[in-house]
């Protein structure tokens, strides 16, 4: 069964981490994120599906990093992935980006079992227990529920590796852990979760992608309401 064809970004750190799968062909490209992110991430969009030889309407879907992670970042994901999947009819892959953190740490690093973390600020950080199939490539053996935690909190069963980008604001407060993993949520981890997502029912319409927040506080000010609707505005004409 061919690789289907696939965008994939994530902006929920701060670093933007875009990717496109065109069969075997990979084209990514990582830069800064934060608040450029709203402003880069079209732009980059429209430049990889070209290196790739696509567009959009050709896609199978589009998946991108839900959240847990900045607010900021996650609306700004969810806000591009609607107006490009309404503007060209493709459904949406929303992936949790702890799973994202662990399946990078199983890439890389070979860890099967992940104890996912990502920086929540205000003394926190977001954490995700992830058992990988040995003989998988990218499933998950059970779906995971992100949690909202003080560092000292976190749980790291014995024999499971710690993965993610809190250790350098929390590293004396996390305990445990065989390994501690460096790394983001990347498009590439993305690309390698997408298919069986998609192959099990998981893409949905525009209108029923949301972000995983987490932590409550949600609302958006003036200004991140207004470059919301301009990237959401901005994706819809790609």
């Amino acid at each position: 069964m061919p690789e289907p064809k696939l965008l994939a970004f994530d902006t929920s750190t701060d670093v933007l981490s875009v990717a496109v799968r065109h069969g075997e062909r990979v084209v990514a490209h990582s830069g800064a994120g934060g608040a450029q992110a709203s402003s880069t991430l079209i732009p980059l969009i429209r430049r990889l599906l070209a290196e790739a030889g696509l567009t959009l309407a050709e896609l199978d879907a589009i998946a991108f990093g839900r959240g847990p992670g900045s607010f900021t970042g996650l609306r700004t994901a969810c806000a591009v992935a609607q107006g490009l999947g309404f503007g060209a009819g493709v459904p949406l892959l929303p992936i949790d980006t702890l799973q994202a953190v662990a399946d990078e740490a199983r890439h890389r690093f070979g860890a099967l079992r992940v104890v996912a973390l990502l920086d929540a600020r205000m003394d926190q950080v977001y954490a995700a227990h992830y058992a990988f199939d040995a003989d998988a490539d990218a499933d998950a053996a059970a779906a995971a529920v992100p949690e909202l935690l003080a560092p000292e909190q976190v749980e790291v069963p014995e024999g499971w590796a710690l993965a993610g980008n809190a250790f350098v604001p929390y590293g004396e407060r996390l305990r445990g852990g065989t390994a501690r993993h460096p790394v983001l949520p990347t498009a590439d981890a993305l690309l390698r979760l997408a298919p069986a997502l998609l192959a099990a029912g998981g893409a949905v319409a525009p209108a029923d992608a949301w972000p995983l927040y987490v932590r409550d506080k949600v609302a958006q000010t003036t200004e991140e309401r207004a470059a919301l609707k301009a990237a959401a505005a901005s994706a819809t004409t790609l």
